[in-house]
């Protein structure tokens, strides 16, 4: 989960209570004790972040959380992809050639590809170009032009099976 969602998050939750204090305990980055995986720098700069891009607001040093950061929130729920299984193995010939092209402004899309395409034992050759056992699921490829990538992605069938060099 990124900082910037954390944050959001904490503050959409705490938004109708009132200001947190704990008697002894040091406190993290805004009062906060959730967040000490993140390095307090970190948190700074994505809070900055966060308030010029309108997503929170401070009012005498306690920040809380706009309309803006909601709807952000929300958008960012909508964006859990769906997880597929494999029944493709190491051993199966590596015989699909797959590149695609996702916009720079759909990163998680991309990542979130990367991540499938792995779970489906591809293996990449170029930075948007792998090769894997075929076929792929009818249900991911479906998936795939409900969110938008189908026309991103081209697959070819070889004629052999690729061998990497180990």
């Amino acid at each position: 989960m990124t900082a910037e969602k954390l944050i959001l998050e904490y503050l959409s939750e705490k938004k109708n209570s009132s200001v947190l204090s704990y008697a002894g305990v040091r406190l993290g980055f805004l009062g906060l004790p959730d967040f000490k995986y993140y390095k307090y720098q970190t948190l700074a700069n994505k809070c900055s972040f966060l308030k010029s891009s309108g997503y929170i607001k401070e009012v005498n040093g306690v920040y809380f959380i706009t309309h803006k950061g909601e709807e952000f929130l929300l958008q960012k729920e909508k964006l859990i992809f769906k997880k597929f299984e494999s029944n493709k193995t190491d051993k199966d010939p590596k015989d699909l050639l797959l590149l695609y092209d996702v916009p720079e402004d759909k990163k998680s899309h991309r990542d979130w590809l990367r991540r499938e395409l792995i779970n489906f034992n591809f293996i990449i050759i170029q930075r948007s170009v792998w090769v894997g056992p075929s076929p792929l699921p009818k249900e991911f490829m479906e998936y795939l032009k409900s969110i938008g990538l189908k026309d991103t992605i081209k697959t070819f069938k070889l004629e052999k099976g690729f061998i990497p060099n180990k």
